[in-house]
């Protein structure tokens, strides 16, 4: 299929080729992306680099990161993944998605000088550095894709390294304890370099990597900390000098507060300018597509069409694309608040691939959800709403549960049980999420 490929071919043609073009679709191991990347010059895509890793909470430690840096009047690419809708999510410069033709264009510079094999993740995070380096961006984030030490990514040597949170995930390839997985996370640690430790309760593995290359550590309840009022939130630090830095009555965004505050100490460590006015604007400003989001009535037009509701007559409509017991008992807390604002019941249309805890995801939201829909996930990782539906019988025989097809087929029915106080929540993975974006036609 390659020979034909141009840098004006279609953007869909160009991602079928990545998905087939290696014979492994995980393929760990630096060498193949690193050679390549040093024969294109692609190791420094900015002046300043900051990767972020993390169990939880990546996408939105570097979003309201990039909002702030934005703000203060610097040039910023962002790279992120996985896509709920479209590839071209995975690469912003200054929070714009880019033309389908310059991924093509980035694509083609890369199919055409590289001298080895590379997987769809190691060929999307070149391209990346690629449009990051044309750009001329004065900083490049990001985003880890699984681990640290192994992950695309680390072929960078970043400036500053963010760890968000440290949960079980991805045990097939990165252990089955926190402390293993804690070493592979800490893989993106540089000697002499700042680390941002957004954990509190941080595996020793990791803070001996940080000892061993004496990096610059500041660390959630050690160096930094933040605490929660009715109405506001509070920031503060000891820097090195022993100087307070305290932030007070910041306002409530739309991300996770430990996630927020991480972000902050990570701002507090660069050495840019970033005056507090521009911290307290970019919490306002934050958004952050897929986390415990609203869908707007507007915006259900083909759904109604779909169940012969009016549109004023069906019920709201939540996703989030949480998909490990760590985002789960987040999700838990926010549904716990909506609880009490609603009148109705909430079902949930869930769909989780094979992979993954389910168990752990389900349990901390069966007391708050009415009825579940468990729907099926295609492809190789993905997992029958058949068998969902056991596993949600296991931990709780009286569970209210239904089995729904396919994404789309499990809203509908969902739709066509409820009434309009009540909430439909969309969720499990970025694959249930997606599938019901795309057909429901909600595109933002």
């Amino acid at each position: 299929m390659q020979h034909h490929l141009k840098a004006t071919s279609p953007l869909n043609e160009w991602l079928s080729y990545l998905e087939n073009s290696h014979f492994k679709a995980i393929d760990l191991g630096l060498e193949r992306v690193k050679t390549v990347a040093q024969e294109l010059d692609l190791l420094r895509p900015a002046p300043y680099v900051v990767t972020v890793g993390g169990t939880n909470g990546k996408g939105t430690t570097c979003r309201l990161l990039e909002t702030m840096l934005i703000n203060a009047g610097y040039r910023v690419g962002v790279y992120s993944s996985p896509h709920l809708l479209r590839y071209n999510e995975r690469v912003r410069i200054q929070n714009q998605e880019l033309p389908d033709l310059q991924h093509a264009a980035s694509f083609a510079f890369i199919n055409e000088h590289k001298s080895q094999s590379l997987t769809y993740f190691e060929f999307s995070t070149l391209s990346a550095l690629h449009l990051f380096k044309q750009a001329k961006v004065d900083v490049a984030i990001l985003e880890v894709g699984l681990g640290g030490r192994l992950d695309a990514t680390n072929i960078v040597d970043a400036d500053m390294a963010i760890i968000t949170s440290v949960d079980i995930d991805h045990v097939d390839f990165l252990g089955d304890t926190r402390e293993k997985i804690g070493f592979e996370k800490a893989g993106i640690f540089r000697a002499g370099k700042s680390v941002i430790i957004g954990e509190p309760d941080c595996p020793h593995s990791m803070l001996e990597q940080a000892m061993r290359l004496k990096c610059a550590v500041s660390r959630r309840n050690a160096d930094w900390s933040f605490t929660q009022q009715a109405e506001s939130w509070t920031w503060q630090n000891v820097d090195k000098k022993g100087v307070k830095v305290r932030l007070e009555n910041l306002p409530f965004c739309d991300i996770p507060l430990p996630n927020a505050a991480t972000a902050l100490a990570a701002v507090q460590a660069l050495p840019f300018n970033i005056s507090e006015a521009v911290i307290r604007q970019s919490l306002r400003e934050v958004e952050l597509i897929g986390r415990f989001q609203t869908i707007k009535s507007t915006q259900l037009s083909t759904l109604a069409e779909l169940t012969n509701k009016p549109v004023e007559a069906l019920p709201q409509f939540i996703i989030d694309v949480g998909h490990n017991p760590h985002a789960a008992k987040y999700l838990s807390e926010k549904l716990t608040a909506l609880r009490s604002r609603i009148s109705g019941k909430i079902i949930a249309v869930c769909g989780i691939l094979k992979d993954k805890d389910a168990t752990g995801i389900l349990t901390p939201l069966l007391p708050i959800i009415d009825q579940w829909v468990c729907v099926s996930l295609a492809g190789e990782r993905g997992q029958t709403g058949e068998s969902l539906k056991q596993k949600l019988q296991a931990i709780d025989p009286n569970v209210n549960v239904d089995i729904g097809g396919l994404v789309i087929n499990g809203v509908e029915s969902a739709v066509k049980k409820s009434h309009k106080n009540d909430v439909v929540l969309v969720f499990g993975s970025f694959h249930t999420v997606g599938m019901f974006l795309e057909k429901a036609r909600i595109i933002e």
